[in-house]
């Protein structure tokens, strides 16, 4: 009778009586499980004496013994260290972070969007990830980021991490809108180059939708991904709803946005500066007489935009069924007129217990949004507001007359293009996830579960941009439209079987799983170039000339993967498993490819007889795993794009030879480190150690021109990451008036290029030698930066990659209502080559061109004979996020919580960085970042917020 199941009742609450809905009651391995409801309630029927697990998200985990005589009382205190927190261990588990042996950073939802909203998703992850380093791209409205984990991981291969949302594999492709071919800015003038100012597609996801976020940095952690996480996994976890009544949530933010920072405009010149800088006296006299010198750069960066989001969200359910159900619409002006944002996204999330042997849980959302991003970043044909606005001399007049005519001033008007040039990107786009979980088989020492995932990922983007005829800088063109229409699909499905064995004494866990993945994506690109408009039309139809550009591409990857868990008494937890690859992307198809991982954690803390009332907790940790990057498209085919001669359609080759053979970049990581919890977790500190080792490096050779090709792709060469991260939570006051939480990361990373054999080359991202780009050279860094010096040789004047980073966060609660928080940023070195301020120099407009150095020559000049000033160090301490909040006292029926406040997001900046922002990467995704040329400037963020849950 006594082995008999019995019903066992109980609630859950937190410190303060209140109750825990949606709290997870699980007995001893794993075979019976329950959800809490609105009161905090749960019925499990087990043995008695059987152990019961609560856990509940933030909260520490308890463990009781099931009594059917008395319902348990379970109260859940704050996890403050994060030590029950769960991470990923492998494609189908999960451990908590007591035990975990890799570094994992997690980003929750509260440290997300709880402060001060950023725009998109990616810039929300900015300044918040020890080991990564995120720049953007641009200030345009609609995001855009250059993100890396722990170093470079390749020089032409991919450097993002992949993405996957609710276990779907989702794209984060940076796909061109054909800018350049009216720009130039990559050399040839291909519509497909990314140097125009490009989104990165993770920008769609509304952040409101986000439960957590964690980011697998290295080979140790990632391995589980195999081909596809040579650069990382950030792994994204949606809202879900929890068990009891339907609970409604609204939230309200309205604020504007402002250029951080603006260069300035003398327009108090004497006759001599004015003469030193080749100016017209008399113009310049006549047009200050008049009130007609004009300061264009705050004319056209000095605006403020408007911002405005509401998401609303509405879930419930019941210990069979839980749902979420979700709105969000953004909408956000430029700083520059005629520059925009806006996101509308609906999520649907449901989980649904068929029985205790069966359950499924759906995820999908649906995504329109839609950016008009201006004219801005690189640019070889003179034609961009940026580049206008570096040698805009303030006398110059620009603007329309009465009739809205603009005026011819010899050079490109960029008030006119503001006026009258369209680019336009909208995106519609559709993220499903399936996930099943069935009990195949259960004994006193043995459960297995099949879990099965299939997602899909789709997206039309169409682009459009309009050049009319009536610009002056379309006078040789008769006026330009570009249409651009993108379809990317990308699916997944994937099937695991996992065995949870404990025999004996249940001391002992293992814990197996073996799995088969596949995934299979589609790019369909097609751009249409017409020229020469007809009269005043601006159709493509109106047009004497069209040609189109057509990118495709598709992919196909398969994998096996098998993974062995043991878990002894809580205290050491050993891993091993190995995944097989096989991808269309590499240049043998159909090889495997093979990536081994292994790690221990030993936590001395959870051995027997251990009791501290200072140390808690002292775990140590060894990881080593296997990755790799695909080859890129052109590096295993040899490219043939399409010419024209004499007006007859042709192919031409590319003078690059691609390499059939190409294998992968093959990456090996080793992480070690520690972790240690005081004071029953109010102090925590984790450091980490990681070594990390890219082989098969993708490089151009030379090639003998006989062949009729100059360069081939080959596997060439090896590139070395080292790095540390530290980080260190506490809370230093916890009492009813007041509670202080804070937390500092400090993380660096060191490459080298540990063997290359090619020449040292030149990488391509910059603006030459003359100006500073990047070398890949044996024995130094692989972001080390070269310029031309005095005497015409190559001389090393920088490095892009920070010396280290820091951040430090603070939640401070008091007054039983006020809620503060706050994140510092600081970023100690990584230089910019700063060619924003080298053309300002060569057009005299920089505000400080007249001021005498130390040599009394006036230090425009004095930089122009010396570039080496161009490079310039972009250290910079920047407040990301301030808020306070005000959760109003409420005793009205239905509400349960009202909550105002207000926040400002990158509101102070110090740095001696002379351009817009120090952090800056103008050349987009690629291996360069830390360009600055003529951007769109960065935004401070000011914005009152309401939150109502009722």
């Amino acid at each position: 009778m006594q082995a008999q199941n019995q019903t066992v009742k109980g609630r859950v609450t937190d410190v303060a009586g209140n109750p825990l809905p949606g709290a997870s009651v699980v007995a001893q391995k794993g075979r019976q499980g329950a959800v809490t409801n609105a009161e905090g309630r749960f019925e499990l029927d087990v043995a008695a004496g059987t152990k019961l697990t609560i856990n509940f998200t933030g909260f520490k985990s308890v463990t009781v013994a099931a009594n059917p005589a008395e319902p348990l009382q379970v109260v859940l205190e704050d996890d403050i260290a994060k030590l029950d927190e769960v991470i990923v261990t492998g494609l189908a588990t999960t451990v908590k972070r007591r035990n975990a042996a890799n570094s994992v950073s997690t980003v929750s939802a509260k440290e997300l969007t709880g402060a001060a909203p950023a725009q998109t998703f990616d810039a929300a992850l900015s300044g918040k990830i020890s080991g990564a380093n995120i720049v953007a791209n641009s200030g345009a409205p609609g995001g855009g980021l250059s993100f890396k984990l722990r170093g470079a991981s390749s020089i032409y291969g991919t450097i993002q991490p992949l993405f996957v949302i609710d276990g779907v594999v989702v794209s984060n492709r940076a796909s061109s809108t054909g800018l350049n071919a009216v720009t130039l800015a990559s050399p040839g003038g291909s519509a497909t180059s990314t140097q125009d100012n490009s989104t990165s597609r993770i920008a769609d996801i509304n952040p409101a939708d986000i439960e957590n976020v964690e980011i697998l940095k290295g080979a140790s952690a990632s391995a589980i991904y195999g081909s596809q996480a040579s650069a990382g996994v950030v792994i994204i976890t949606t809202k879900r709803g929890r068990a009891g009544k339907t609970r409604f949530a609204f939230n309200q933010d309205i604020g504007q946005s402002s250029a951080i920072k603006l260069l300035g405009t003398d327009l108090e010149l004497s006759d001599a500066d004015l003469t030193a800088r080749r100016w017209n006296i008399n113009r310049w006299r006549t047009a200050e007489a008049n009130g007609r010198l004009y300061d264009y750069e705050k004319e056209v960066f000095g605006n403020k935009g408007f911002l405005r989001n509401t998401n609303l969200s509405v879930s419930g359910g019941n210990e069979k069924t839980q749902f979420h159900i979700s709105g969000g619409m953004r909408k956000e002006d430029g700083i520059v007129d005629n520059t925009g944002y806006s996101n509308n996204s609906i999520r649907f999330n449901i989980n649904h217990r068929v029985s205790d042997r069966l359950k499924f849980s759906l995820s999908s959302s649906y995504m329109n949004t839609a950016a008009d991003r201006g004219l801005f970043n690189n640019d070889n044909n003179g034609i961009t507001v940026g580049g206008g606005l570096t040698s805009a001399i303030p006398y110059r007049e620009l603007h329309a007359d009465a009739q809205g005519n603009f005026p011819d001033p010899g050079v490109p008007n960029f008030l006119q293009t503001i006026a009258h040039m369209k680019n336009n990107e909208k995106v519609n786009r559709t993220i499903n996830g399936l996930n099943a979980e069935a009990l195949l088989q259960q004994s006193q020492s043995s459960v297995t579960r099949f879990i099965g995932r299939a997602g899909v990922d789709f997206y039309n983007t169409k682009t459009s941009l309009l050049f009319p005829a009536i610009l002056n800088i379309e006078g040789e063109t008769g006026g330009r439209n570009i249409q651009g229409n993108i379809f990317d699909i990308n699916t997944s499905w994937a099937g695991f079987l996992v065995n949870t064995f404990t025999p004996g004494a249940g001391k002992s866990i293992f814990t197996t799983t073996l799995g088969i993945t596949h995934e299979y994506g589609n790019y369909d690109q097609l751009i249409s170039l017409a020229q020469r408009l007809i009269g005043s039309q601006t159709g493509q139809g109106q047009a004497a000339q069209v040609r189109a550009q057509q990118t495709r591409q598709s992919y196909r990857n398969d994998g096996f993967f098998f993974q062995e868990e043991f878990a002894f008494n809580e205290f050491l937890n050993v891993t091993a498993g190995l995944r097989l690859d096989k991808s269309t992307n590499n240049g043998d198809h159909k090889k495997y490819n093979l990536y081994p991982k292994a790690n221990v954690s030993w936590n001395i803390t959870r051995m027997a007889d251990w009791n501290s009332s200072i140390l808690s907790d002292l775990k140590l940790r060894v990881a080593y795993g296997e990755s790799s990057g695909f080859p890129t498209f052109n590096s295993r085919f040899t490219l043939m794009p399409g010419s024209n001669i004499g007006g007859l359609p042709g192919t031409s080759t590319s003078l690059t030879l691609g390499n059939p053979d190409i294998n992968s970049e093959r990456q090996t990581e080793l992480e070690g480190g520690v972790d240690i919890a005081l004071f029953n977790g109010r102090l925590t500190f984790e450091g980490t150690f990681y070594n990390k080792v890219i082989k098969d490096l993708l490089v151009a050779a030379d090639w003998p021109s006989s062949t009729g090709f100059a360069t081939k792709w080959i596997n060439g060469g090896s590139l070395r990451n080292r790095g540390i991260e530290l980080s260190v939570r506490a809370t230093p006051v916890s009492v009813r008036a007041i509670r202080w939480s804070t937390g500092a990361n400090f993380w660096l990373n060191r490459s080298k290029v540990l063997t290359l054999d090619v020449p040292t080359f030149d990488q391509g991202d910059g603006f030459g030698n003359t100006y500073g780009t990047y070398y890949i050279e044996k024995g130094k860094p692989v972001t080390q930066i070269k310029i031309n010096n005095a005497d015409g040789q190559l001389s090393s004047v920088g490095n892009s990659e920070p010396d280290f980073q820091a951040n430090w966060t603070n939640e401070v609660t008091f007054l039983q209502n006020f809620t503060f928080r706050a994140l510092l940023h600081y970023k100690k070195g990584g230089d910019n080559i700063n060619l924003t301020r080298l053309l300002r120099d060569g057009s005299r407009m920089s505000k400080d061109w007249d001021e005498l150095n130390e040599k009394g020559v006036r230090k425009g000049l004095a930089r122009q004979d010396d570039v080496t000033q161009y490079i310039e160090d972009g250290t910079y301490l920047r407040l990301r996020e301030i808020a306070l909040f005000y959760r109003v006292p409420l005793k009205w029926k239905g509400i349960e919580h009202l909550q105002i406040g207000a926040s400002a997001n990158n509101v102070l900046t110090i740095s001696d960085y002379s351009g817009y922002d120090p952090e800056v990467s103008n050349f987009g995704t690629t291996f360069g970042t830390g360009i600055d040329v003529a951007p769109y400037p960065p935004s401070k963020r000011f914005q009152l917020h309401l939150a109502v849950n009722f």
